[in-house]
Order: C-alpha cells, then structure tokens, then sequence
C-alpha cells in the first residue's frame, strides 16, 4: 500500500493513467484478478473486484433479473448485509424469500442434515438459495460442495432459464480453508479480501463463470470493461453477454488499497494454503477444546474442524457477550461480540496467533465463574 501511495502522490496523474487506462498488459487491475483467480482455482476473466462482500453480495442480487413470483431460499442464520441484499433485490424484481433454519443446536450441527433440508425445501419457483460458507455468529462451517451438488441433481429436471442458482457469501471461509472456490461448484461467491486474505481495508472479489456472469445486469458502471467504454464513446449498446469486469464498480477507488491484494495473495501462496488451514485449525481447536472444559461456559462452535473454520462461539454463564468481550480486552485479548438478534462472544485465531495467546485468552474466560 505506501509502495503504491508513494507512487500515487509523487505524480497522481500519470501513474493512474499509466497504470489504469494505458496499454492493456500494463493495467494493474488484471494483475489482481489474476492473483485472485490463482488463489480460487479459477481464470482472470472469472474475477469481478469489489470493495467488500457486501457490496458483491449486493451486485448478484441486483443484478440477477429476478421474475415475479420467483423465490430467494436462504437460512436463518445468515449475516445482514446478505440478508438484506436477498431484501432489496426481491423488492425491486416482485420476487419473494423464504428462510429456513439448517440447525437447532449448532455445537451438534450435521453437515448431512442442512444439505438435506436445503434441498427438501426447494420449490418449483426457488431461482436462488443463499448461503453463508461459514456463520459469524456459531462459527458452523456449511458443505457448500455437497449443497451444490444436491442442487445440480435437482436442475436436472429444470429448464435453464429455470436453474437453481446457488450463492455463496464465503468471507470466512476465504483464506481459511483448503479448498479450490472454482471446484466447490457454487454459482456465484462473494468475499472481502481484508480479513483472512489479509489483504487491505475496502476489497473483495465475486467469482462466477463466463455463463453466469451472463445472468447480470451491471449496477454501477465499470471503467474495467473496455466493451462498455466503447459502447458509450460510439452512442450504442454494449454487445454480447455481461462479463466479470462489467460488473466490477467504476468510481475512483483507493487503488493502492485494490492493488495491493495482489501482495496478500502471494503472501498465502508462499506460505501454503494447506499449512494456513492446518493452524488456524490447531489454534481454534485449542480454543473449542479449552472452552468444552468449562462448565460455566456454553460452546456454540462445532468441534470437529470439517464443521467450522477460524471462529469460536460461546457464552459464559452469568454475563452478556459484551460484557465477557470488555473484560478480554481490558486485559489485552481482543475478542468481539456477534452483531445477530442473540450475540454470542466471539474469538478467532488467524495465523499471527501462537498457542500461548490462546492460553491467556482461556485463562481469563476460566476465572469468570
């Protein structure tokens, strides 16, 4: 990022151009979806760049085209920028959504058991069913690859227009778990870049194959689509299909923050993908095990680490979630309570954690009994 500032101040104007809107090879943007799509498993022209999940969460929704009388199927256990883009964009197309639980007990979630009411409640007017790959406020970690696979069984006896779309709001799975994005077999994902990416504040990418970015409708008009551009210089409509950089948002960025993804990229890269998820799997395995020993403590995060990623829920008895999060950070653990109607306190180990900041964070919740 001051790499990229430093250039930016020293002369902002040719380095933007240069960088930008020169030649083709030269554009740094590319560089980012491709980054992007090495991580995924996917190709550069698979990537839109966004500025969080949220928004790409938001420009799936819109832009899906969405026929009165279809449906948006999703859970409750959804965050509210997703499920509040589901809202918004039924609103807009006359189309409806319906919630349903996917656990009662998520310390006991059964993977096998969500796929199997997701499907069961499918209807013949279902166009979409939104998940979260991992929930903030349990820390259940969903199969999205044994969903997908439920739904591409039911498409089976769908006409295309008809397809069961499956949309994945993936924040904290992406950069967690080992796990190709492009291969899961979603149709649409969506993540921020600027928690376990470690990348910086205001980025994400939505991922999505060529025949599927085709379903959307652009919202904000893109300065990465040259077909676009074009288009408006010559006084026509764009031709063909919508591709990922048509949806990626135009508007002056702080491009020294999108840019600079492509740092954290490599970074996990030489790092490993699979030692990443095995120690943040060790470190929040500490945490599950340290937190199932306390009897003043109700964990909500399933053990085994298939069933979760790199967050921890629990409440200890006798005090709000806000209040156990006051008492951790004023003795120097960071914890957070969940934003949902019933928080719970939170904690998440990434890899700049060593197992001895677990043991403080423990010792501390072990001494409000």
């Amino acid at each position: 990022m001051a790499k990229y500032r430093k250039a930016f101040d020293e002369n902002p104007y040719s380095y933007l151009e240069d960088n930008m809107f020169a030649r083709d090879e030269d554009m740094l943007w590319r560089k980012v979806c491709a980054a992007a799509a090495e991580y995924v498993g996917g190709r550069p022209e698979e990537i839109a760049l966004t500025s969080s999940t949220t928004m790409g969460l938001a420009l799936i929704y819109n832009g899906l085209r969405l026929k009165p009388g279809q449906e948006i199927l999703t859970t409750t256990h959804e965050f509210y920028p997703h499920h509040e883009s589901m809202r918004l964009a039924a609103d807009r197309w006359g189309a409806t959504v319906r919630k349903i639980p996917l656990y009662e007990s998520s310390l006991n979630f059964s993977a096998d058991q969500a796929v199997a009411r997701i499907r069961a409640a499918v209807r013949p007017h279902t166009r979409v069913v939104g998940v979260t790959w991992v929930h903030s406020n349990t820390g259940v970690r969903l199969p999205i690859a044994k969903i997908a696979a439920a739904l591409k069984d039911l498409n089976r006896h769908r006409h295309e227009s008809d397809r069961i779309l499956l949309v994945v709001d993936g924040v904290h799975g992406f950069g967690v778990v080992d796990e190709d994005v492009a291969a899961m077999g979603c149709d649409f994902f969506s993540a921020g870049t600027h928690k376990w990416i470690l990348g910086p504040h205001g980025t994400g990418i939505i991922w999505a194959k060529p025949e599927n970015w085709a379903l959307l409708q652009p919202t904000i008009p893109s300065l990465m689509a040259s077909e676009t551009t074009d288009a408006w210089r010559e006084d026509r409509p764009p031709t063909g299909p919508t591709q990922a950089a048509w949806i990626s948002p135009g508007g002056f960025f702080a491009y020294e923050h999108q840019w600079a993804t492509i740092e954290a990229f490599k970074f996990h890269r030489q790092i490993g993908r699979k030692r990443i998820q095995d120690r943040i799997a060790e470190l929040n395995g500490q945490i599950k095990q340290g937190l199932a020993r306390m009897k003043h403590v109700t964990l909500h995060t399933p053990l085994a680490p298939e069933l979760s990623a790199g967050i921890v829920c629990f409440d200890v008895h006798g005090y709000k979630p806000q209040d156990v999060v006051q008492i951790l950070r004023d003795n120097g653990v960071i914890a957070s309570a969940t934003p949902y109607a019933v928080p719970h306190a939170r904690l998440s180990a990434g890899i700049v954690n060593f197992p001895h900041d677990i043991d403080r964070a423990l010792k501390i919740i072990r001494s409000l009994t």
